[in-house]
């Protein structure tokens, strides 16, 4: 945990030095009237992980007092959003309705002390008596009722013997106080509805805000935590429980700002508007923001969880942009999918000069993330590329195909436009072009030919037809209302797109990086070998931000994303940016990162004095060195630059893997010890030894048959999943190039 807390857990620390708990216990309790949405991903992150971070324990409740909305299909929702984020709760799931025998019991002893009782005005004379903000309310006349009278009713009550709103049992607090909640709020309501768990038993339920704070105590909760909408509830919270007198120790509520992120809509409601108006396929539909849609889209439980930790908890309501999220799934996905080539929309092109067939070696990742892996492109006469690359009659700074400019073929040749073939209506079909012999990739370029970009491509003969979702933002407006701002481009169906030979999906949870396109994902209820179907994630750059900047002024020569916008460099950022991309090497997305930090900047720039490591370096410092200064100043770290050079330095030498290295990183900035003491005193040094990594290869190939036979039988994927095991058998500490050789060593 990092040494900078938020406000929720220095309160949790207070109260656990004071001895005011020797436990702590939280609770998620959401209502099963929908699926959780990613707000709800931000309220099980924070409970569940105050309860992890302090050897606690966090109980899963469903707040089922509300019959008429409530269904177990959204328990199991639930669930599976809570065990898909990587969370586990105590016990068995709990349910408010397990304690309604102790919460009626409450209610009888609130009745007996005279503090509750049964009123029976309308609903309306209900709503008209409470007053207003500036206007003291007024009491009902059944208020006088007494005890006696109260205890039958709310007996009658809870036997059936009304009909639906005919009483209603509330407190009997303060009609003129401030926090309007206090006066006299409604505590059980008659329902004459089958509830999904306890059948016909009830016919009155009690309100949220009597059953809430009474499950947490009989729970044994410690801090109840919950949005801020709910900070008016507190006072009700702390009234029920001091008056009821309750034995020590009790729960205490806390607030947290609410998630809310533009272009989106959570309310429950409204996603329940979309869904029974089939504006959308389901509460798993990818363009939802339910915990099931991202699942479905291909989200990843750490781009989740990493986008809540991103946010941050508050104390006040904001509005986070949408960019946020989707940087943080690209941010996780850069250096974990394979790279594929697909073509999204076709042309033909034939190769007039090109005869017989051959395949390139294409690797999977490219040279900066730490994964290896690659696969056999087919080549032959007949491809196909995207009818995007070409241009008859190209603006000025198109770099790709056109009848007088050649461009290069990913992994494989040069190639020029010698003719162009339209149909009867003028639409082209084909290009004729010719590739140039002496262009091939790997070897030495003797073509003369030069080329501005390469684009991807498919052989035809060898490609495999697919679906392709593109899915675009739900709601065409920042601040949606609900159905009548859907976006109605929202979604692409693309059902002859083609896709590279070497795109196999063996299990569920596959994703790749189709190149130049964005990242997909195996679509996990559609798919099928007959039938592949692949949703887009997210594309590799925010094309929203240009569809909403304002032009800028021509002086400016550079515009970089950032959070969704697109602005302007100054002319120092543009001359840090063009340093780190053209001299020092630096991918756009990092440069950019750095060059418009001042103290990022500068901490890089003292780190590369200490060590000549520049990508290695950068990627540090924008991950991890930049998360730590996001509430910090650097004079605040418990680390330096030249502590981060040595820990950069002990990676690339191979001692420590980089997955160690986060370790190392975290013990840093808690004690600010120098990494390689770390590594010497925790025992992290990698292992690059055969003689001990042979025998546990050797251990994962006895205890996977079927799997090695589908490796010898063409499925070469599967070399990702023979390494990630040995790497795991060894905590980590393989070193994964040497893993890497050896695993492909025994399996042949």
């Amino acid at each position: 945990m990092s040494e900078h807390k938020d406000f929720l857990r220095t309160i949790v620390e207070k109260d656990l030095e004071s001895g005011k708990y020797k436990e702590i216990v939280t609770r998620f309790p959401p209502e099963p009237n929908g699926f959780p949405h990613i707000g709800h991903a931000k309220s099980i992150a924070i409970n569940f992980g105050i309860a992890r971070d302090y050897d606690g324990h966090c109980n899963l409740r469903m707040d089922d007092t509300n019959p008429t909305k409530e269904d177990t299909k959204y328990v199991e929702a639930l669930k599976d959003a809570v065990e898909w984020l990587g969370f586990e709760w105590k016990g068995d799931v709990r349910y408010t309705s397990d304690y309604f025998d102790k919460i009626y019991e409450y209610a009888i002893q609130l009745i007996k002390m005279g503090k509750a009782y049964v009123d029976s005005l309308p609903e309306d004379e209900i709503r008209e008596y409470r007053g207003t903000v500036t206007e003291v309310g007024k009491r009902s006349k059944y208020a006088d009722r007494s005890v006696e009278e109260n205890l039958d009713l709310f007996e009658r009550m809870k036997k059936g013997e009304f009909k639906d709103g005919e009483h209603i049992l509330r407190a009997k607090i303060d009609m003129s106080a401030a926090n309007m909640k206090l006066r006299d709020p409604l505590l059980y309501r008659i329902r004459h509805v089958q509830h999904f768990r306890a059948g016909n038993e009830w016919a009155v339920y009690p309100m949220y805000d009597f059953a809430h704070c009474l499950s947490d105590y009989i729970e044994g909760v410690s801090h109840s935590i919950c949005t801020l909408e709910f900070e008016n509830n507190r006072d009700i919270y702390n009234w029920v429980l001091d008056t009821l007198s309750l034995k020590p120790p009790r729960p205490y509520q806390h607030e947290f700002a609410r998630l809310g992120i533009n272009y989106t809509v959570m309310s429950k409601r409204k996603l329940l508007e979309l869904v029974e108006a089939k504006v959308v396929s389901g509460w798993d539909d990818p363009r939802l923001p339910t915990i099931a849609g991202y699942k479905r889209r291909g989200y990843t439980p750490e781009s989740i969880l990493n986008f809540c930790d991103s946010v941050g908890i508050a104390k006040a309501n904001s509005m986070v942009d949408v960019a946020q999220l989707e940087f943080c799934i690209r941010d996780d996905l850069n250096t974990k999918v394979p790279r594929v080539l697909c073509v999204l929309d076709p042309l033909k092109v034939s190769i007039t000069n090109y005869e017989g067939s051959e395949e390139f070696d294409a690797p999977y990742y490219p040279h900066d993330v730490p994964k290896e892996g690659s696969r056999k492109i087919p080549f032959s006469s007949e491809i196909y590329i995207e009818r995007g690359d070409f241009m008859e009659n190209p603006p000025k700074g198109y770099f790709r195909l056109t009848p007088a400019q050649s461009v290069r073929l990913r992994h494989a040749y040069i190639i020029t436009c010698k003719e162009v073939i339209k149909d009867a209506s003028g639409r082209l079909v084909e290009i004729k072009a010719e590739y140039s012999a002496a262009s091939k990739v790997g070897d030495e370029d003797k073509s003369g030919i030069k080329v501005k970009s390469a684009i991807q491509w498919v052989s035809a003969a060898e490609a495999k037809s697919v679906e392709v979702r593109v899915y675009d933002r739900l709601f065409k407006e920042e601040a949606p209302e609900g159905i009548e701002d859907v976006n109605a481009d929202s979604l692409q169906i693309i059902k002859n797109a083609l896709i590279e030979p070497s795109v196999i999906v063996d299990k569920p949870d596959e994703r790749f990086q189709f190149e130049r396109q964005g990242y997909f994902y195996a679509d996990p209820i559609d798919y099928s070998d007959d039938k592949p179907v692949f949703n887009k994630i997210v594309g590799l750059k925010d094309s929203w931000a240009k569809k909403e900047k304002a032009p800028t002024p021509k002086v400016q020569t550079k515009k970089v994303q950032v959070d969704g916008e697109v602005v302007a460099m100054s002319e120092a950022e543009q001359m840090l940016f063009d340093k780190y991309t053209k001299e020092l090497g630096l991918n756009s997305e990092v440069a950019n990162t750095l060059a418009r930090d001042k103290q990022l900047s500068a901490f890089y720039e003292e780190a590369l004095v200490a060590l000549n490591s520049p990508v290695s370096l950068s990627n540090m410092v924008t991950n991890e060195v930049a998360r730590e200064l996001k509430d910090k100043r650097v004079e605040e770290l418990k680390f330096n630059a030249l502590q981060i050079a040595e820990l950069v330095s002990i990676v690339d030498d191979g001692t420590i893997s980089n997955k160690i290295a986060k370790q190392v990183f975290e013990e840093m900035c808690k004690s600010g010890a120098n990494p390689k003491q770390i590594v010497k005193d925790k025992g992290l040094v990698q292992i690059s030894d055969p003689a001990v990594i042979a025998p546990i290869i050797d251990d994962v190939i006895a205890k996977n048959p079927d799997n090695v036979a589908k490796f010898k039988a063409g499925n070469t994927k599967l070399l990702g999943f023979f390494v990630g095991q040995v790497l795991k058998a060894t905590g980590g500490k393989g070193n994964p190039k040497v893993v890497n050789e050896l695993v492909m060593q025994k399996l042949q």
